[in-house]
């Protein structure tokens, strides 16, 4: 494993956005300005992905073009020692960029939404198993619109994993602020999250630390605008017998289609959002030792 950063300040941050959750060339850019916030706030970004079997902490924009170029596997936690022992180049999800977090000793995680657990046929993404047995701190905009939110928010509890609403009584819906699923647990600043994860260590806690970060208003969708866009697309992908891995990227990628490309730019909005949130949370933590 190739670790370019001082994980004591790092936030991590997914490729599976720029592989998959973004196209060409919109999620390099969005990769590049995200990493740029982290390093303005003064906390170091921590691109992760694999080339060649090998895990890089902290890719360069030409090994982002790398991935794009040569292509690349969609990876979760599970996968990647099959990945590392073919020696494939993959981006990681949810799961997989914790677990190589983990490894690195990164405290700080920044993504779009999580996964969860998908409307209808079960299928439960495994980000909600790595979310229950990694002690970091997540931030996210929720969980993914497409999924069954409620059943999602309830698998969180049953997993102990701590979801705290960032300013917010209630969990985020990705596009939209209010999902109106409320949340019993709510912190208003920085140095709240930072108090919360001293304890978990303190106890020995496994979880991670879930913080629910909504969406900037300016970047906001009207949660029943978004859900029409979300019923259209899940026709047409149950029309065409997608299943699996592929799911979400050809939802995410349909609703922008319908939407007229609004939820891109949402998406774009809340992950750079979060990487600001990601990097205050990081640099309080180094300081806070």
């Amino acid at each position: 494993m190739i670790v370019r950063v001082d994980t004591r300040r790092a936030v991590a941050l997914e490729t599976t956005v720029v592989a998959h959750g973004l196209p060409d060339p919109i999620g390099i850019e969005t990769a590049v300005d995200m990493e740029s916030i982290v390093r303005s706030e003064g906390a170091e970004p921590a691109t992760i992905g694999v080339l060649k079997g090998e895990v890089i902490v902290g890719m360069t924009r030409a090994e982002l073009r790398r991935l794009l170029d040569e292509g690349s596997v969609k990876v979760g936690a599970r996968e990647l020692p099959f990945v590392l022992a073919k020696k494939l180049n993959a981006d990681t999800t949810v799961s997989a960029t914790m677990r190589i977090s983990k490894l690195a000793k990164i405290r700080v995680f920044v993504t779009g939404g999580i996964g969860g657990v998908h409307q209808g046929e079960y299928d439960v993404s495994q980000d909600l198993v790595e979310l229950s047995k990694n002690r970091m701190i997540v931030v996210s905009a929720g969980a993914k619109s497409i999924l069954d939110l409620r059943t999602t928010v309830e698998a969180l509890e049953t997993l102990e994993v701590i979801v705290v609403g960032y300013k917010t009584d209630e969990f985020p819906a990705f596009y939209s602020a209010s999902s109106g699923i409320k949340l019993n647990m709510r912190v208003d600043s920085v140095e709240e999250i930072v108090q919360i994860y001293r304890w978990m260590e303190k106890i020995d806690f496994d979880g991670a630390l879930l913080v629910a970060n909504p969406i900037p208003k300016e970047s906001e969708i009207p949660y029943d605008e978004v859900q029409k866009w979300i019923e259209d697309a899940e026709m047409e992908a149950n029309r065409l017998g997608i299943v699996g891995k592929e799911v979400t990227p050809f939802l995410l990628s349909k609703i922008s289609e319908l939407s007229g490309g609004k939820t891109l730019k949402a998406n774009i909005g809340l992950l750079k959002n979060n990487a600001s949130l990601g990097a205050k949370i990081a640099l309080a933590l180094e300081e806070n030792l």
